[in-house]
């Protein structure tokens, strides 16, 4: 039968898996919105390059 030290040491163990794990959980989270966030950015810029294009090709007919 284990000793109550034993009992503290494998509480703190469990305790320290259940912080890892919840720290991973929160990087993965905080990640996903990052990549969600560029994906918007790149379009926007993509969009605000397009328009410049267009007032460049207009301009360009004058």
């Amino acid at each position: 039968m284990p000793d109550h030290d034993s009992l503290t040491a494998m509480d703190r163990i469990d305790a320290a898996i259940a912080r890892i794990d919840a720290a991973v959980a929160r990087r993965a989270e905080a990640t996903e919105q990052l990549r969600q966030r560029h994906g918007t950015l790149r379009a926007r810029m993509q969009d605000a390059v397009d328009a410049l294009d267009s007032v460049i090709t207009r301009e360009g007919r004058r």
